[in-house]
């Protein structure tokens, strides 16, 4: 099984490089020419990365969405990879919007966590895609747990959209509307760091998934060499 075009050293160190130089971006973006936020000061600056971390995490299970579909249709392990690094990188973004949201929330609300429905449906969100890879990590054998995967990737992904029009569909007891017809509300120049920052880590996403595919690759060539030691000592 080959990834190649993905993976290889050249692409990695360019990918790796503009993802550095982006984030270095995001950070004067949101700390140099962003302004302060009146009420909640420097602890607003949390917000670029909340939803940086977010719109991620929403991209990376659309990818474990596709590749899961991919997969079932074709039965191209490459897919059924694509779709569990996908998975744990989008378990990483929203780890980090449920490390970051308690921290604005405290700030901004008063208060730690409260369950209005798309703090809620984020936490569920979490816990589905946990759940996914730990069907991945199961000790089922063959093609099943691949299959069972995919299925469950699908299946998961409906609470993508829940999350997102969680606010519209039963109102906001707290959380802003970020994104909405009339801008959001934000200066501009909070705009323009929070585009930056979400470009930053699109492209940490595809770093991350990059890397992903060069240690599968790895490990799978290191699997080839046993058997073929083992072959040969046996």
């Amino acid at each position: 099984m080959e990834y190649r075009g993905l993976d290889t050293g050249r692409y990695h160190r360019v990918l790796g490089w503009v993802t550095f130089v982006m984030l270095l971006a995001a950070l004067y973006f949101v700390f140099l020419y962003a302004p302060l936020e009146k009420v909640m000061r420097e602890v607003q600056k949390i917000f670029y990365f909340h939803v940086a971390s977010a719109w991620n995490a929403f991209f990376a299970f659309f990818i474990v969405f596709v590749s899961s579909i991919i997969y079932l249709k074709t039965r191209d392990r490459r897919w059924d990879t694509v779709a569990a690094i996908s998975a744990e990188i989008g378990v990483l973004f929203t780890t980090l919007v449920l490390i970051t949201g308690p921290i604005w929330a405290r700030k901004a609300w008063g208060i730690w966590w409260n369950w209005e429905p798309r703090l809620t449906t984020t936490l569920i969100l979490w816990f589905l895609y946990l759940a996914y890879l730990l069907i991945r990590s199961s000790g089922m054998e063959g093609e099943k747990k691949h299959l069972l995967a995919a299925v469950f990737g699908i299946i998961a992904f409906i609470d993508v959209p829940i999350v997102f029009f969680a606010i519209r569909w039963w109102g906001a007891i707290n959380h802003p509307e970020v994104v909405k017809g009339s801008g959001g509300g934000l200066h501009p120049k909070m705009l323009h760091a929070l585009i930056v920052s979400v470009l930053a880590f699109t492209f940490l996403y595809f770093y991350l998934l990059q890397k992903g595919l060069a240690i599968e690759r790895c490990r799978q060539r290191i699997q080839e060499i046993k058997k073929v030691l083992r072959e040969k000592f046996d």
